[in-house]
């Protein structure tokens, strides 16, 4: 069985670099451990946990033991570190406070849940060789090392905590379904190189994920009526789609000053007396030279957003009648 385990510090948000180690530790894993690097106090942020844990579960990752928080085992730390010394090849392993460094809190939790396989970001390569070291210094085997590139800006630096889309909340904030962010991360895997983060394609599988999703799914993340979910279907991201959403349903009035457009969809209305299909209507609303922009106007008080027909679809009869009334 393949044992691995995600370690992030609490320092706040995801960065998606540290969200592909997860992903890809969570992929090579039959079993994954989450545990929680907070030994240094200087690097914890209030809360961090917490934000860690909800991006975690909005990416839908599971683990299979934790969280386990390495300050909680600060006796078995200080227990190892009377094996090996507090200094171990020249490199500090106690803080004057007595807490574990990373290198030895690191070794030891992976010894004692028995970690087969370390999947981490190319930077910390060099510390794989001193990580041996103490391995065999505890009498034990190390396990395999799996580094992965890691992602970086239009710079060519590791991307920035304050790039955009950096970070699984800024994401999550955004309006990017959850699905379209796995799908980028599993789509990379562990890449033995550096790659260059690609927003683009995250927006791009952002579209395919809404149009994945289920009627009652779509409008229950949007916050509106399943009726509207064609309306909605068009959304490059749930942000939009709840903007498409309130300007269906609440309206800023606008005046238009299109009289004869108006008119005639009333009179298109009248006539199929309930039974108006909506492409139906706007086809023959356009043939006969009506103003489409000025319709938009009327019903959600923008000159821009869903296809008409949607909107159209998506309002009663006589509200419909009611927003192009002069």
């Amino acid at each position: 069985m393949r044992r691995t385990r995600f370690a992030p510090s609490p320092t706040g948000s995801l960065h998606v670099g540290n969200a592909l180690s997860a992903v890809a530790a969570r992929s090579l894993g039959d079993w994954l451990l989450l545990r929680i690097d907070d030994t240094d106090p200087a690097r914890n942020v209030p809360g961090g946990e917490d934000e860690l844990l909800r991006d975690l579960e909005w990416l839908g990752l599971q683990w299979d033991e934790g969280p386990v928080r390495q300050s909680e085992r600060r006796e078995r730390h200080a227990e190892a570190a009377a094996q090996v010394g507090e200094r171990f090849d020249g490199v500090t392993l106690v803080r004057e406070d007595g807490s574990a460094t990373y290198h030895l809190a690191s070794v030891v939790d992976d010894v004692d849940f028995g970690i087969t396989h370390v999947v981490r970001g190319n930077d910390h390569r060099p510390n794989e060789e001193l990580h041996r070291r103490l391995f065999r210094a505890l009498g034990t085997q190390a396990p395999e090392f799996v580094h992965h590139g890691l992602i970086l800006g239009a710079d060519g630096k590791k991307l920035s905590k304050r790039a955009e889309g950096a970070t699984v909340a800024s994401l999550r904030e955004a309006g990017v379904p959850a699905e379209a962010v796995r799908r980028y991360l599993e789509e990379l895997g562990a890449p033995r190189h550096d790659v260059h983060y690609d927003l683009a394609r995250i927006r791009r599988l952002a579209i395919e994920a809404i149009g994945a999703l289920g009627d009652d799914e779509l409008a229950e993340r949007v916050g509106a009526p399943v009726d509207l979910v064609p309306a909605l279907r068009g959304a490059r991201d749930l942000n939009e789609a709840r903007d498409y959403a309130t300007a269906i349903l609440g309206p800023v009035p606008v005046e238009v000053d299109a009289p004869e457009t108006l008119a005639r969809f009333r009179e298109l209305l009248e006539r199929a007396n309930g039974g108006a299909d909506p492409r139906a209507l706007v086809r023959e609303l356009k043939a006969v030279g009506g103003d489409l922009r000025a319709l938009r106007l009327a019903l959600t008080g923008r000159d821009r957003g869903p296809e008409l027909w949607t909107v159209i679809a998506a309002l009663p009869r006589d509200e419909l009648l009611r927003r192009t009334a002069e």
